[in-house]
């Protein structure tokens, strides 16, 4: 198995290729992809990007890059339930920070996301049109920017080198510089985002990814990946300058306009800047697991009974946080016992989309199926399908539970302004913080946060939950490897990184991050 293991990734990543890249849209990249090394024929350069577009719903999936962002921190948790979501405790290790080389969710995140850098060098590299290019690249960065935040190390190939020979290596801060200077060379040559599909690249969403990477340019530039993290003021600056060139404006409505990014036709939401594209009935099924992921199996939808958030996290909310606890009009499945249909759902579970008792759900072991906050890594007893408040961030599609029209959010503007917000408080020049916390709080029906760091974070981790972001704000703000409920130890410096998959390190150019 071992050998078969091998002899995979080297043909593996005997395929996949990495390009250096230039900052000329009218000069041609070669990498070292050749047509012998894609099989010979030409490269139809559409179907190809399209591939590479279809590798974003890679994200809408319970495991793999989600897993690694949200499943690490104190957000999510995924417990043993009996015979149950247990999968040889993969869940627990990635939630108690104690994952090795060979876990399955990492290996699945390089792989995909390497997978999809080199479909979007097939496109730049085999003649695609300008506008394709341009998109092409874009793509290149976002993918690139996540194995910069997981993994640290970035293998590419210089233009004109041998499929043959090992892909070299960027380390992080020369991978951060690649990705800046990427996206500053082709924000112009993107499209306008297109009014009611934020699923095609453009400059809103080049501006948003630089803004991130200007961000986290002090964590990715840092001597060590613990630390010490220096924010640049002139950085920071240019995090503001990105925000405040987007195009996005804010849904104001209370509660609804939150939960608007979130519906099934939430492709209409002008406050989404970057999506993956799913359709009703269509491609993009994976997104079912959204609700799947934490639904229990008497429920409509029916899930796997598996996630769930922790007590701890889930305090940080009011009771009246419209964006953990909303009742969505016409909502016709299950409800908690304050009739919210979404969010975060705590206590007895009603069919019907009514808290009424005849229609209060039982768990398998004909338990009330009563949603508790206290939450441990392995349940038993009454609570053992029941333990842990259960997240419904997307509102399931009635029309096709199987395969929902939601679109998987990849860029939000919220996020945006928090970060605009947040380099301000790291000493960037600009203005508006206050104003910015005190429209996300008003449609959220919540007190305005503080103008700090303290007050900031706090505000990310109840506007963006289970968005993909916690692992990588915790990082930044110095918390990732604090103890934590379920987690009453400080983790080793080595878990700020991901470990490079041991089918991978047969390139000799790779060296396995620090520790493990």
């Amino acid at each position: 198995m071992k050998r078969n293991n091998i002899i995979k990734g080297l043909l593996y990543l005997g395929v996949v290729s990495f390009s250096i890249g230039c900052t000329d849209l009218d000069e041609k990249i070669l990498d070292g992809v050749s047509n012998e090394t894609s099989g010979g024929g030409a490269i139809n350069t559409a179907a190809t990007l399209v591939s590479a577009y279809e590798g974003l719903r890679d994200f809408n999936g319970q495991g793999g890059v989600y897993a690694l962002n949200e499943m690490s921190t104190d957000a999510m948790v995924g417990p043993t339930r009996g015979g149950d979501w247990d999968d040889n405790g993969v869940w627990r290790q990635i939630h108690t920070q104690t994952w090795a080389p060979d876990h399955g969710e990492v290996r699945n995140a390089w792989n995909s996301l390497l997978s999809n850098v080199y479909k979007c060098n097939l496109v730049i590299e085999n003649g695609g049109s300008a506008a394709q290019v341009a998109e092409a690249r874009f793509l290149r960065a976002w993918y690139y920017y996540n194995v910069v935040d997981l993994f640290g190390q970035v293998p590419y190939r210089p233009a004109g080198s041998s499929s043959l020979d090992d892909p070299k290596v960027w380390s992080r801060a020369e991978a951060t510089d690649y990705i800046i200077t990427e996206l500053e060379a082709i924000v112009n040559a993107l499209p306008n985002r297109t009014a009611n599909d934020a699923s095609i690249a453009n400059k809103d969403a080049a501006h948003f990814l630089l803004a991130k990477v200007y961000l986290n340019k002090g964590v990715f530039k840092a001597t060590s990946p613990a630390g010490p993290y220096t924010f640049d003021a002139a950085d920071m600056t240019k995090v503001v300058q990105h925000v405040d060139a987007l195009t996005n404006t804010l849904d104001t409505a209370v509660g609804a306009g939150y939960w608007n990014n979130f519906q099934p036709n939430n492709n209409t939401s002008n406050e989404i800047i970057f999506s993956s594209k799913n359709i009703q009935g269509g491609a993009g099924g994976g997104m079912q697991s959204k609700w799947r992921m934490c639904n229990h199996y008497n429920q409509t939808p029916d899930g796997w009974n598996g996630f769930a958030t922790v007590a701890d996290y889930y305090s940080t909310f009011t009771a009246t946080d419209k964006r953990a606890h909303f009742a969505v009009p016409g909502y016709t499945y299950t409800v908690d016992a304050n009739n919210n249909g979404v969010g975060f759902l705590e206590g007895q579970v009603y069919k019907n989309g009514s808290a009424v008792s005849a229609n209060a759900l039982k768990d398998r072991n004909n338990n009330a199926l009563n949603f508790t906050k206290n939450v441990t890594l392995i349940t038993s007893g009454a609570t053992l399908e029941t333990a842990g408040v259960r997240g419904i961030k997307y509102v399931p599609d009635a029309a096709n539970l199987g395969s929902p029209d939601n679109d998987l959010i990849l860029m939000r503007l919220s996020d945006a302004l928090l970060m605009k917000a947040e380099a301000i408080a790291r000493g960037g020049s600009g203005s508006g913080s206050a104003t910015i916390l005190s429209n996300l709080a008003t449609r959220a029906g919540v007190t305005a946060a503080a103008a700090t760091l303290d007050g900031i974070y706090a505000e990310r981790g109840r506007e963006l939950w289970w968005e993909g972001w916690r692992r990588n704000d915790q990082i930044r703000f110095g918390k990732f490897l604090a103890a934590r409920a379920l987690k009453p130890y400080a983790s080793d410096a080595k878990y700020l990184l991901y470990p490079i998959p041991a089918d991978a390190l047969f390139n000799s150019n790779l060296s396995q991050n620090p520790g493990y």
